[in-house]
């Protein structure tokens, strides 16, 4: 693709995004996109926040994950990541209704969960 050329098969409107299909490493759904956290001043989705557990759709927790630890996988119609439900069962999250300030503290400690240096 040339520099400045793009289709509209490189975009996606948010609402298309949020109830997308997130999978782990081993093909199994996780949850979904809930919705996503983007920087005011760059434009840049920095988090996806995964709505994962609970039963047909209550009780479920958000988990944040950085946005570049999600690949779009075009057979599956979702997002993966490499990340287990085990993994996930211990990462940072939060009770719909007590979302976290998304200060530099949180960003370090979500990022630092997955292995990532976050960047302020």
């Amino acid at each position: 693709m040339e520099l400045g050329t793009r289709t509209s098969h490189d975009l996606v409107q948010s609402d298309k995004v949020e109830g997308t299909a997130v999978f782990g490493p081993d093909g199994e759904r996780l949850g979904s996109v809930d919705h996503f956290m983007v920087d005011k001043v760059s434009g840049q989705v920095e988090y996806a926040v995964l709505a994962f557990g609970g039963l047909f759709g209550l009780g479920h927790k958000h988990y944040p994950l950085p946005w570049k630890t999600l690949s779009y996988d075009t057979e599956k119609g979702g997002y993966t990541v490499n990340v287990t439900k085990e993994q996930l069962e211990g990462a940072p999250s939060y009770e719909s209704g007590d979302a976290p300030d998304y200060d530099k503290a949180y960003g370090d400690r979500v990022y630092s969960y997955y292995g990532l240096s976050y960047v302020y």
